[in-house]
């Protein structure tokens, strides 16, 4: 599983124009579900989200959770960060979940996060999305469960 983490001070999510979620400080989370991932690693990952320490304090270093800033999460589906590109120029998504597996894996990582007490709000599953942001910092931090 790999989720791109980024900071931010607003995100929305549309689908055919329509607002579907939206959030203010906290992060925006691009997540991938390989093919044999479990539910493991989406605990793993969850519990490693919560807790980066990737807010400034008051010194303005980065010292602070998410818990700590009292933060909102926007959890998007993206298949695409499986995709592989060392053969030619159109990208393989052999190592992505097929789309059942990763609904359920997605759906659970989501259900990791709310177990926290934290303010969830997702994508649409399979949905053509446009995701607008507002990155802090920036600070964009990617995990991917094989390295943790």
């Amino acid at each position: 599983m790999k989720a791109v983490i980024q900071r931010v001070s607003k995100a929305v999510v549309r689908v055919e124009q329509e607002t579907i979620a939206q959030i203010k400080d906290g992060l925006l989370i691009l997540l991938g579900v390989k093919k044999d991932d479990t539910n493991k690693e989406a605990e793993l990952l969850a519990k490693k989200t919560v807790h980066l320490r990737i807010f400034n304090d008051e010194q303005g270093k980065m010292n602070l959770s998410l818990f700590d800033i009292r933060g909102e999460v926007l959890v998007v589906s993206q298949f695409t960060l499986y995709g592989n590109c060392k053969k030619g120029r159109r990208p393989s998504f052999i190592d992505a979940a097929l789309p059942e597996k990763a609904d359920l894996l997605y759906q659970y990582y989501v259900k990791c996060l709310r177990k926290e007490n934290l303010s969830v709000q997702t994508g649409q599953f399979q949905a053509i999305m446009q995701v607008e942001l507002i990155n802090e910092g920036p600070v964009t931090i990617i995990l991917d469960s094989d390295e943790l």
